[in-house]
């Protein structure tokens, strides 16, 4: 299989160069030339299986140029680090269903993806014999998932900046106390936009990128996609067996549109299986407002308790954009390019009519998020965090929109990260899990840099591998 960039100016590569390459080198994002489409008889088999199978089965699907028997190997190895058989267990809580996507290393969602990712960038260079350095930003959880997905591995030094004092204090800990010597911790004066647009500047510096061998690990990289398309098909599976429903919808906190980016692509390759899907927003509500109003606008970050959500520029929104706009690179280029001088973009009724299509959306403030996490914990004892809170609250807005059928909430990251807002909701302090412990008494290791790209450049010169 073939993957495209989004604005048509890079030559068609294999997986395992998209893998490596990131960022298309004309900056568009990487696509299969076709999204697999299953049939009811393979969608039929595929209910069987077990979580790590269909992982398997999908993946091999967009990774066609590694042989299946290596590929299996490392997508065992990759969940062999998860809590549970299930690695994405869906639990019942009172009228909805929640997809519990923390059972990782990092208690967050980003470690189906990136245990993976880090397993194949590693066996990829080693086929090559050749180093790696990653480069990405974070709102939270994403660079500790990254760092735990890559910290020790050969020939890889990992690069990641979050907003200095935007993130939990249990997220900075869990970055920053990791002792591997690959890994760097850098804390931007700034908003995680100002870090990825420094990241995205840098990847478009097509010979800076070359000389130290830049690769990436934001959801900017395909792979990261293609991962948690997974875990949406594993539920609605899972619950068309168990509920006897036709079709499964799904509630996504979301600020950066990868998560739920996914989850139109895997209604794209299950078909009627996955329903529809509810896009959650905090008061960052930049998708929220393009969903209801077809207008795409740029704001000012609010800092709030759901910090992972706390975007105001969403990286994997171009992708969607690309289908939206008929697979036209070129009107992409220039939609991308009005946005990135005025902060706006706009589009046409019939395709405003096309987006509510395809999902439904409401954004959920903070008092709402605290009243959901408390009403949730005192109806049906199940604990949320703020995020997951956000998802739930979002699906209650939109819930009259829905068609009939089983509803499955994301729960993003595990309650105990962010004990402050848990303890703002309910009065009590969520029980910490044996990979939180201690976390505190580690030592730490952090630069604290401003929001300069310059000085960002300057710092991955000094601290490459090449």
């Amino acid at each position: 299989m073939n993957y495209l960039s989004t604005r048509g100016r890079t030559a068609p590569v294999g997986f395992s160069e998209a893998v490596l390459m990131g960022l298309a080198t004309d900056g568009g994002l990487l696509l299969p030339e076709t999204v697999p489409e299953a049939s009811p008889e393979t969608l039929r088999a595929w209910r069987r299986l077990s979580y790590t199978e269909l992982a398997l089965e999908i993946l091999a699907l967009f990774a066609d140029d590694i042989p299946r028997r290596e590929l299996d190997r490392l997508v065992r190895r990759s969940y062999a680090t998860f809590d549970t058989p299930e690695i994405t267990p869906v639990v019942p809580v009172g009228d909805f269903f929640v997809l519990e996507l923390f059972h990782g290393p990092t208690l967050a969602f980003k470690d189906v993806a990136l245990q993976f990712l880090g397993n194949l960038f590693e066996w990829l260079l080693g086929q090559r014999g050749e180093r790696m350095n990653i480069l990405g930003a974070t709102s939270g959880d994403t660079g500790s998932a990254a760092i735990y997905g890559v910290r020790g591995k050969e020939n890889i030094r990992i690069f990641i900046l979050h907003p200095h004092g935007r993130v939990s204090p249990v997220q900075a800990l869990q970055m920053t106390t990791v002792p591997e010597d690959n890994v760097f911790n850098i804390a931007i004066r700034g908003t995680f936009d100002d870090g990825q647009a420094i990241i995205k500047s840098i990847f478009e510096d097509l010979a800076f990128k070359e000389r130290y061998r830049l690769g990436a690990v934001n959801s900017i990289n395909w792979t990261r996609v293609a991962a948690q398309v997974v875990y949406y098909v594993y539920a609605a599976l899972r619950l068309q067996e168990r509920e006897g429903a036709d079709r499964v919808h799904f509630a996504v906190p979301t600020g950066n549109f990868g998560d739920i980016f996914a989850g139109y692509l895997a209604r794209r390759l299950a078909g009627a299986a996955i329903g529809t899907l509810v896009l959650a927003t905090n008061e960052n509500n930049i998708l929220t407002r393009f969903v209801n109003e077809g207008r795409y606008v740029r704001g000012t970050v609010v800092p709030t308790i759901s910090p992972s959500m706390d975007i105001q520029v969403a990286s994997n929104f171009e992708r969607y954009l690309y289908y939206l706009l008929d697979e036209d690179p070129e009107r992409v280029t220039e939609a991308m390019a009005r946005f990135a001088q005025s902060g706006e973009l706009r589009v046409g009724f019939r395709a405003q009519a096309r987006v509510r299509e395809d999902f439904v959306s409401a954004s959920v403030g903070e008092a709402e998020t605290l009243e959901t996490i408390r009403r949730v914990y005192e109806a049906h004892g199940y604990l949320l965090d703020p995020h997951s809170a956000v998802g739930v609250a979002a699906a209650a807005k939109c819930r009259g929109e829905l068609p009939p059928g089983p509803l499955v909430c994301l729960a993003t990251a595990h309650p105990a990260k962010f004990p402050d807002a848990v303890r703002r909701a309910t009065g009590r302090d969520p029980q910490r899990p044996p990979a939180l412990r201690g976390l505190e008494d580690r030592p730490t290791r952090c630069e604290v840099l401003p929001a300069d790209e310059q000085v960002i450049r300057d710092f991955i010169a000094r601290h490459a591998a090449v």
